[in-house]
């Protein structure tokens, strides 16, 4: 009976001679005891570490019985208990390349319980999985285009948020899921960067050491306190239940139930065979169920052994592309070359080393013998017998007779693809998909040779392969026209000529496609360029495109140089749970479209060294540029189409434009090499930020501006390194911002509105000081100076009344955000002096000079009978608003004359005559570019003009100005000479071109009318880019008659001489 209970303990039960004693119960639960002693203090060599069941939910096999040898002395019986035995002692290699399988699928199962990202336990984080390989969701992708991303696959998104290159991950080193935690960062990054910093662990493959399988806590390690030793847990040393009856067969240390059907005890689980067990994990490796034959599909009775020869080691299917190992082993190519990769560079057989470059085809004769295997064919109702090599030809029969109704099987995959389309279909009556995919194979192969002959223009091994086939069918004139083509002599016209014409006629792409397929039904030639050679043209103008370096960098602002249109929100948002903007913004990145207008401006910078007599190797530093900055909104641009989240239908631009560039000679003088020659047109200043906001939302327009402010202090602090005629320059930034109307300026240095006590943005005057006083002031106010006047209106630190600290800081009421320069715009100039000029005729009309209040209804009158007599002599339409065509227009002395036929008094009239006189004779000195050369009589008068203007504004209408003044008057009286003698010009710097662009903006909008105002907003930008261009601006002025060119290319027919009416494009 003792015997017989010893013997159940498995094959470490032989007790050893110095354990044995008398009592047989008391020896053998002291040699039970001893043996967990010993396993716990040295066990098995490269043993697996016992598996957490409730954490990876795959049940473990149960260790088989090994039989010991009963002839084994004392001394290896005690070996075996503490611990020596070795698996190359007792297993074969077989059982090494299971156990290491159990061990990978035990590791890959840890891993799919974690986050590729941040590495936490999925089941710890609320909300759903996410597919790391997987694409976007219906709901993540909506928001993230709401936020410009168009990005399709998690694997886009994850690389451009968290830097993280997941399209290698290999299952068995990677998770392949991502909490939902991370996809909150990815969603609130717009999918284009992170605002948290989320620290993504380094996954390495699975190794003995591995603290996924086999995790340590790391408290001990961190205090230094003493571990305690590991309670031995239920799997090392099973106990007996209370319905357990004992005859139970204990296999090793685990239990296991008897045979199924006996009901003596409970049912816990049943172990899978080792076999099946090992099938499964091989099948979750190699995934080649549905891709490989089975063996039981050969038809003809051979010996099982000559079977074997055929059958992969790896997946046990018919070998399918097979290779040999050094060893002499047969695989699948892919079956071996997944299995090395997952559980390392060895032969799954024999346990030999074998990478997948030691692989090498068998021989012809075995290949022979394979290919004339016998297979059965399983399609129902055909039982006909194939070779194996003619079994896919065989199945594709199958397939084309019973059409789509066919059911897929088991050997549908290891078919020959069908290569687009119906089989005799011919190739040019395809869909363009099914072209590519039926003549896929062919261009690998040719883009293989590309690579491999002609450095990997494709394109030219096509079309010479095109050109042979022509010439071949003797075809010589298409093929004659080909080579004329491809020698860039050929009759279509350059693809930047085609994008100058479509942008400057404001073609949609639509539009542009009509027109390029009429043209080529009617001449039989490709004149113009298709749109995706436009597309590829516009590239090299737009920002992003050339490469470039600060030095030193930028601060806080990124390295990269590829940067395109970005959404001008990113970032602004700290969580998903705060409201979200109201307002839809597109700009391009500061320095980023610097770069892309210098390289516009190359062939004009390198054109005035030449013409300075510098040399050109010479010139590598030194260089310095001036930009002139602009923004003002555009007002109402509302459109029926369009949709999208409900936005202002206000916008404003943000713009700039390079004045001038100079560069340092030899002799310390700035030599200016180019200077922008129309700097109030709307071809000169280029856009760099729109967005839906109203200008009067100081909030929003802080926001969205604020990084664009950012940028630019960086550049001041830095040089740029640019290639320019091939070589690296240098170049140094110089901003103003000028080009804003009065509203504008007091929002961005934080003054009071317009209406203020303080009336000037340049002095600290009030309105009475500049009537009494309206031409000796001069320029008082900076963005400094407006900083420290802020911060003691925040503070108050002489605890002052609000009226006293008002008086102190002048009028500041707000932190100034941007700095401008402090200059008088011109056209707001005049734009306020007009809307002045032309409340001064009511005046006159209705003689308030007599009158001490008159009644609205009076005043309502005397504007009806003015605009009546414009609009009856000066042909002046009535306005809600003064606008710059209409000042322009009003302000003329034959306007004045109109006017005066309605004032009754002629004194009157003799000083209106007289204003008018002195207005026009000073305006030429604020609107010209350079007054020194353009007008130096009216700059040398203008001191004289001004007192007179302002004797007379003080005298004959006393009754309007006294105690007060407009704030353009003000400003054209006192401070134009001082501007024009600190500046050199106040018309050059001013915002015309900005507004002139309002239109285009409406133009664009036209023709870019898309479903998202987002991506309209985003092509209006692009598109006013190209329109701002020098070098579409050369080809448009090369090509002014390439309309009449056009209509000879189509009709060539018509004689040379003969006269063709049509106007220029």
């Amino acid at each position: 009976m003792e015997s017989e209970n010893l013997a159940t303990d498995g094959p470490r039960s032989t007790m050893p001679p110095e354990l044995h004693y008398p009592h047989s119960e008391f020896s053998r639960w002291k040699f039970k005891l001893f043996r967990v002693k010993s396993m716990e203090k040295a066990p098995l060599p490269r043993e697996a570490q016992p598996v957490n069941v409730s954490s990876s939910g795959i049940l473990p096999p149960a260790s088989p019985n090994i039989e010991s040898d009963q002839t084994e002395g004392p001394e290896s019986v005690m070996k075996l208990c503490l611990g020596g035995k070795s698996k190359e002692n007792v297993e074969g290699p077989g059982k090494r390349i299971d156990m290491k399988l159990q061990e990978m699928e035990t590791h890959m199962n840890n891993l799919r319980c974690l986050c590729r990202i941040c590495g936490l336990v999925l089941r710890k984080v609320k909300g759903p999985v996410h597919d790391v390989h997987g694409n976007l969701d219906d709901t993540s992708k909506l928001a993230l285009r709401k936020m410009g991303c168009k990005f399709t696959s998690w694997s886009e998104v994850i690389l451009k948020v968290f830097k993280v290159d997941v399209a290698g991950d290999t299952e068995s080193v990677h998770p392949v899921s991502f909490c939902h935690r991370c996809w909150m960062v990815a969603i609130r990054g717009g999918g284009v960067c992170s605002f948290t910093r989320t620290k993504v662990p380094d996954w390495t493959p699975h190794s003995s050491p591995c603290h996924l399988c086999s995790p340590r806590k790391p408290s001990f390690q961190r205090t230094g306190r003493k571990r305690r030793k590991a309670i031995l847990k239920a799997q090392s040393l099973a106990k007996k239940t209370r319905w357990d009856t004992g005859d139970i067969i204990a296999v090793g240390e685990r239990r296991v139930l008897r045979p199924f059907g006996d009901h003596h005890g409970q049912v816990l689980r049943a172990w899978r065979k080792p076999n099946i067990q090992r099938e499964q994990w091989v099948r979750n490796i190699t995934h080649c169920q549905r891709d490989h034959l089975s063996s039981k599909l050969i038809s003809e009775k051979l010996p099982v052994d000559f079977i074997t020869s055929f059958i992969c080691l790896v997946c046990d299917h018919l070998l399918s592309d097979p290779v040999q190992s050094p060893c002499g082993h047969l695989f699948c190519r892919t079956c071996i070359i997944k299995l090395t990769h997952v559980l390392g560079p060895h032969c799954p057989s024999c346990n030999l080393p074998c990478s997948s470059n030691d692989l090498t085809p068998p021989a012809k004769t075995f290949l022979s013998a394979l290919h004339s295997l016998p297979v059965l064919c399983p399609k129902g109702g055909c039982d006909e017998h194939v070779r194996l090599d003619s079994f896919k030809a065989h199945r594709l029969s199958h397939e084309l007779k019973d059409g789509a109704n066919q059911q897929p099987s088991e050997a549908d995959n290891y078919l020959l693809t069908n290569k687009g389309g119906r089989p005799r279909q011919h190739l040019l009556s395809l869909t363009r998909r099914a072209q590519k995919h039926r003549l896929k194979d062919l261009k690998t192969h040719v883009k293989v040779f590309a690579d491999k002959e002609e450095g990997g223009d494709l394109k030219s091994v096509c079309l010479t392969l095109f050109l042979l086939a022509l010439r071949s069918r003797n075809e010589h004139r298409q093929a004659d026209e080909l080579e004329a083509m491809m020698q860039g002599r050929g009759f279509g016209l350059n693809p930047a000529v085609c994008l100058a014409i479509r942008v400057n006629t404001f073609l949609s792409c639509s539009q542009y496609h009509k027109l390029y397929r009429t043209v080529k039904a009617m001449s039989g030639r490709q004149i113009f360029q298709p749109l995706h050679s436009l597309r590829n043209a516009e590239k090299e103008l737009l920002p992003g495109f050339h490469q470039f370096e600060w030095q030193p960098a930028l601060k806080n602002v990124s390295t990269s140089c590829n940067v395109g249109i970005i959404n001008g929100l990113s970032g602004w948002a700290s969580s998903l749970d705060d409201v979200p903007a109201d307002t839809i913004t597109r700009r391009f990145r500061y320095d980023v479209a610097l770069v892309s207008a210098l390289k516009d401006l190359e062939e004009d910078i390198m054109e005035g060294l030449r013409e300075s007599g510098m040399e050109d190797s010479a010139c590598t530093s030194g260089f310095s540029v001036m930009i002139k900055e602009c923004c003002d909104g555009m007002g109402d641009v509302s459109e029926k189409h369009g949709g999208g989240p409900a936005v202002p239908e206000k916008a404003v631009r943000f713009s700039f434009t390079v004045m001038s560039v100079s560069v340092l000679a030899d002799n310390e003088e700035n030599v200016t090499i180019f200077t922008e020659a129309k700097p109030n047109s709307e071809l000169s200043c280029k856009p760099l930020c729109l967005m839906f906001v109203d200008e009067s939302d100081h909030e929003t327009l802080t926001a969205v501006l604020g990084p664009i402010i950012a940028e630019r202090n960086a550049m001041r602090e830095s040089r740029l390194i640019l290639s320019m005629g091939g070589m690296p320059r240098s170049f140094r930034f110089h901003f103003r911002g000028t080009g804003y109307d009065e509203k504008m300026v007091r929002d961005m240095e934080g003054l009071e509105a317009s209406g203020s006590t303080y009336v000037c943005t340049l002095c600290d005057s009030t309105r009475a000081e500049a009537s009494e006083n309206m031409v000796l002031h001069s320029i008082t106010r900076s963005h400094e100076e407006n900083l420290e006047r802020y911060e003691i209106w925040r503070t108050n630190p002489f605890s002052e009344s609000v009226d006293e600290l008002r008086d102190r800081v002048k009028g500041v009421s707000a932190k100034p955000f941007m700095e401008t320069h402090p200059t008088l715009d011109a056209l707001h100039c005049d734009i306020g002096n007009a809307t002045e000029f032309y409340k001064i005729f009511q005046d006159e009309i209705g003689e308030v000079y007599k009158k001490v209040n008159p009644s609205r209804e009076e005043r309502r009158s005397w504007r009806a009978a003015l605009d009546k007599q414009l609009r009856k002599k000066m042909k002046l339409k009535p306005i809600m608003r003064m606008n710059g065509n209409y000042a322009r227009k009003l302000m003329t002395q034959e306007t004045v004359e109109v006017v005066c036929e309605l004032v009754p008094s002629e004194e009157r009239r003799e000083t209106l005559r007289e204003l008018m006189r002195l207005y026009l004779q000073m305006k030429p000195v604020w609107r010209a570019t350079c007054p020194a050369k353009e007008c130096p009589d009216q700059l040398c008068r203008y001191s004289f003009n001004s007192q007179r203007f302002a004797e007379v504004l003080s005298s004959s209408f006393k009754y309007r100005y006294n105690g007060k003044i407009t704030n353009y008057l003000h400003k054209t009286l006192a401070h134009v000479p001082e501007i024009i003698e600190r500046d050199g010009s106040i018309g050059a710097w001013a915002s015309e071109g900005n507004e002139s662009a309002n239109k285009l903006f409406r133009r664009f909008r036209k023709m870019n009318a898309r479903q998202s105002k987002a991506f309209e907003l985003e092509d209006v930008l692009k598109h006013h880019w190209l329109y701002t261009s020098k070098h579409l601006q050369k080809f448009m002025e090369a090509h002014k008659d390439s309309a009449k060119a056009l209509q000879a290319t189509i009709d060539p027919t018509e004689d040379d001489d003969m006269s063709l009416e049509v106007n220029d494009l």
